[in-house]
Formats: C-alpha cells, structure tokens, sequence
C-alpha cells in the first residue's frame, strides 16, 4: 500500500500522534526532539483514503491522543513534541490508573504523579521514543480515541470516522 504521505503532495511536515491540553508541563525532552513549535502547522486527521476529517493548528509544537485502555478500561494518553523535521515524537505516557503505565506500557523508570491541572493522575517517560512522520490508529467508539491540542477544544475521533475506523494523524503546513 501507498504510504499516506506519498499520496498527499501539499503535505510538508510530518507529526505522528495520538490527546484535554498539553501544556508541556511534565513532557520528557529526548534527543533528537527539538521543539520546533506549532507556527504554521496543524495536527490533521485523514481516513484511510487521505480525506481530510479535522485540521487543528499546532500553537505550542505539541499534543497528545488520549484513549480508553482495552485491559484496564481506564483513560491513558501518548504525548507528542513535533521535531524539527516535522516527526513527532513520543515523549510521555499518561494515565488515570498506575498499572496501566506499570505493566501496560511497562516503563523502565519511575512513574509520578502527574502535576497539577494535568488530565491523567500519573505519567511517565516511555521506554523508546518513537518518531512518526503520521499515525495510523483506530477510532473505535470503545475505544474513545481523543485528540487533544493545546489551546483547543479536544477532538473525538470515533464520530469522524463511522464506517471505516482507521484515521491517519499527521503534522502538515496550514493554509
């Protein structure tokens, strides 16, 4: 299959996803990652066939998909910086219930409580730190897959997509 990206000319810079505002309190830096702020750009969700379902602008260089986990059926969340390349980059995991991050995503260092005004109660560094140049996931209602950029409202995924699930996130210029 054609890569989203191949398909999409006008597209310039990549963001892989997936979540209420990061602020960037608490995101963990990682190499590589530097923030190359939002001017310009926009998170944006496709179906499968590149039809553009959302568009929301990047004002921060940051965001976050926040979803229903399948086992622990509690909210968790995968935080991403937008590199300087137009990657994104996973950099924090988020949680309501600590297993989640324990054992779920079992993280190699210490999980803490999430500061102040943050939507999960605890977060994390990952283990690797993933870049995408886009994301594909499924938007299931069971899911709850959300997208959430700073400075906007959050964006449910499931009502984009009814048919066909599948939803590729990407970081692309704004007109």
């Amino acid at each position: 299959m054609v890569p989203l990206r191949a398909r999409l000319a006008a597209v310039a810079c990549a963001v892989g996803v997936v979540a209420g505002a990061v602020s960037g309190i608490g995101l963990v830096g990682c190499a590589g990652a530097a923030d190359a702020g939002g001017a310009g750009r926009a998170v944006t969700v496709r179906d499968a066939e590149g039809a553009l379902l959302a568009q929301v602008p990047l004002t921060a260089g940051t965001f976050a998909v926040s979803y229903r986990n399948s086992i622990y059926r509690t909210p968790a969340e995968e935080r991403y910086r937008v590199a300087a390349d137009g990657r994104f980059v996973l950099v924090e995991l988020a949680a309501d219930q600590l297993a989640v991050l324990e054992e779920y995503y079992a993280v190699p260092g210490p999980v803490t409580a999430a500061p102040d005004g943050d939507r999960r109660n605890w977060v994390a560094a990952p283990d690797r730190n993933p870049a995408f140049a886009e994301l594909s996931i499924a938007a299931t209602a069971l899911g709850e897959r959300t997208l959430h950029v700073p400075g906007h409202p959050p964006v449910a995924l499931p009502p984009l997509a009814p048919s066909d699930p599948t939803v590729v996130l990407d970081v692309e210029e704004s007109s």
